[in-house]
């Protein structure tokens, strides 16, 4: 039976309703349809200008933990360059993502506070490991362990490498649907530079950042300050027999960052980095329940180094990190009460330290990868509860509260002729359940550089949180989610390197997972080891140059899946990927008319989702089907001062498409923003 479980900010929530309301004049619409007639006709009539062509031989460090082009790994790896992400205007890194990833993260467009939640090729939540410069990240406090990526500014990322399919041979627990990658800004090439942003917009959204960095021979740096604030709109959508208008749920972020580079000596090089952000929010206490008085705050330290030593023609890499993680919410019913407590407050700290060697040697037509990693975690719980039953303060200690894992693992590539193979494989020890293991098998060929086949067999894992393992529901005799994911396709190139599309069918069995259980017949939850999940699907992604000038660049996806449960004692199969739509397409072209104006016009459709809402007033849950829609964005920038400044506006959901992502949840209608970029 499906319910609604929450954690603080983190809400899991299985049943859910759309409200849609018009929210602008149609006469507002039929301008930008016009903007966008004069616009298409304006970059048709210059089809033969310059443009950069993008090269077709991208460079992933993903993929292999070592820098190879994307033609040579039989893994699927999509980038997102920096110059992509400052063409991404006044986007979210979640945003961005989306759009220019081929990734579904629910809640996207949703108010900036909303929880985002990524859908790597329909898989649930946890089954995407976030990792920071090749460093997995957690959140040891939530229920799922998954990392809050509102928690890293856009500005502050160099690039985005997103890897898909089962990775856990190299990256371990959480790599089951794929890997998002997140690469830091590091140092320039010149001594001094200052580079930022300052935009403003919609909702009385404030943004921006400044940044500066250098060289100085043996010594680099890269030091930024990002800040975000925004007014926001209601989190809940608002019922039409509402007695008051919702309030308007605000947000704000600042984050720092530092990273520096020493060479040491010829060979070894040292990369100490820091990153903090805090950030702080209202909430609305459920689908289409507004709340007046209940906010958040969120912080996350990411301290530690990275050591390179060459020894020869091999690498070694040793690398630390320390990741700390404070999470509080307050409701105190002092202006509005529409939850069950008169006052609540909590709060989740979480510690987690990652230590990590591997080397990278070459040798002939093989090269070996091969290394070890260390992990623990721990999280401390605690609240103050009152309700009309009484006053409750549960707590949950860190000294008791915690897991390690030790992982061993080596990967062996082999590259002659157009031909490359990696096989490799993984053991990984825990604290708690003991021993598993993963392996993975990529083939791929590369024909006459037009057309690359590949296919991939390769396992993965998810270790149960310390939520699912020590809190009230918890259960220790928890063994971890097991995967196979199978994938092949093939990528084929023009003539000209100027055009390439990819198609790849995938398949994941999970085994294993872990289900939320009520027994009828103690009345008591916990979890267990219970559910089977199948999903299936295929992908297709590609650009082109049309011309020096004009680009164009798609990613469709489409994505069905089932779970096998027990139910009353017997197996039951249904569809269960709840919230994530079936297919998903989103196109851009984009053309740099001029050396200084630069214009795109991007196009998303999300198609049909399902949801469960859980009614309060009947307690029964209700199974809906979430509408499709389609969103509509434009971006210009035009440079000045020798490219020192751009200016850019970012016009988004053009013709105020109104729709839902999570049932009784907001989105954005029509929304602007404008700003400036600098660099001197």
């Amino acid at each position: 039976m499906l319910s609604e479980e929450k954690q603080g900010g983190y809400r899991t929530q299985l049943s859910i309703s759309i409200f849609i309301s018009g929210r602008r004049h149609k006469k507002i619409k039929l301008f930008m349809r016009k903007i966008f007639a004069v616009t298409a006709l304006f970059i048709g009539s210059q089809l033969h200008a310059q443009q950069d062509t993008a090269s077709l031989e991208n460079v992933t460090v993903t993929a292999n933990k070592y820098s190879s082009k994307t033609t040579e790994t039989g893994k699927v790896v999509i980038t997102i360059s920096r110059q992509q992400l400052e063409r991404a205007g006044s986007r979210d890194l979640a945003q961005v993502i989306t759009e220019l990833g081929g990734v579904f993260i629910n809640g996207y467009t949703s108010n900036a506070g909303k929880e985002k939640n990524i859908y790597v090729r329909g898989g649930k939540v946890d089954y995407t490991l976030i990792t920071i410069d090749g460093i997995p990240v957690y959140d040891a406090s939530g229920i799922g362990s998954n990392f809050d990526i509102r928690n890293l500014p856009v500005d502050n990322v160099e690039r985005v490498e997103i890897l898909k399919g089962s990775q856990s041979t190299l990256y371990g627990s959480d790599a089951i649907a794929g890997v998002i990658n997140i690469i830091s800004r590091k140092g320039g090439s010149k001594p001094f530079s200052v580079s930022g942003t300052a935009h403003y917009g919609s909702y009385n959204t404030k943004r921006g950042n400044i940044g500066v960095n250098g060289t100085a021979k043996a010594f680099d740096y890269n030091i930024g300050y990002s800040h975000l604030s925004t007014k926001g709109f209601s989190e809940a959508q608002q019922p039409y027999n509402a007695v008051t208008k919702f309030d308007r749920d605000k947000y704000n972020q600042n984050a720092v960052q530092a990273s520096f580079g020493v060479q040491a000596a010829k060979n070894f090089r040292i990369q100490p980095f820091i990153r903090y952000s805090k950030s702080s929010g209202a909430l609305d206490n459920d689908a289409f329940t507004d709340e007046l008085d209940f906010n958040y705050t969120a912080k996350n330290l990411q301290s530690g180094v990275r050591n390179s030593l060459g020894l020869g023609k091999s690498q070694l890499n040793v690398l630390y990190q320390f990741n700390k993680t404070d999470r509080g919410y307050l409701d105190d019913s002092t202006q509005s009460r529409n939850g069950f407590y008169i006052y609540n407050q909590s709060a989740y700290k979480a510690a987690e330290h990652f230590a990590e060697a591997f080397i990278v040697y070459p040798f002939n037509a093989l090269k070996l990868t091969a290394g070890g990693d260390f992990r623990s975690s721990n999280t401390d719980y605690n609240a103050l509860q009152v309700s009309p039953f009484g006053r409750s303060k549960p707590v949950q200690s860190g000294d008791s509260v915690k897991q390690n894992q030790v992982g061993v693992y080596a990967a062996l590539n082999y590259a002659i002729n157009n031909f490359n193979i990696e096989g490799g494989g993984r053991f990984n020890h825990h604290s708690e359940y003991g021993n598993n293991a993963a392996f993975n098998v990529n083939p791929s060929y590369f024909i006459n550089k037009r057309v690359k086949v590949f296919a991939n067999a390769s396992s993965g894992y998810k270790v149960p949180s310390l939520y699912q393992l020590f809190s009230k529901y918890g259960n220790r005799e928890l063994k971890p989610e097991t995967s196979l994911n199978l994938e092949g396709g093939a990528q084929f190139f023009s003539k000209d390197g100027k055009a390439n599309v990819r198609a790849i069918y995938f398949n994941r069995h999970v085994k294993d997972v872990i289900a939320f259980f009520f027994n009828s017949s103690t009345f008591q939850s916990s979890y267990i080891n219970q559910d089977d999940q199948k999903d299936y699907g295929i992908e297709l992604d590609g650009s082109i140059n049309l011309t020096d000038k004009i680009s164009v660049k798609g990613f469709y996806t489409y994505v069905d899946g089932k779970v096998t449960t027990k139910q009353a004692g017997k197996d039951t199969t249904y569809f269960n990927l709840l919230r994530r739509p079936k297919s998903t397409l989103t196109f851009s072209i984009g053309a740099q008319l001029t050396k200084a104006l630069f214009l795109q016009l991007q196009v998303t459709n999300i198609g049909k989702r399902r949801d469960v809402y859980f009614d309060p007033v009947t307690f029964k849950s209700i199974p809906l089907v979430l509408k499709p829609y389609t969103l509509v964005n434009f971006y210009t920038e035009y440079a000045i001062a020798k490219n020192r400044f751009k200016l850019f506006a970012d016009l988004r959901n053009v013709f105020d498409e109104t729709y839902s992502d999570i049932y009784g949840y907001n989105t954005a209608g029509f929304n602007a923003y404008g700003g400036v970029r600098f660099t001197f």
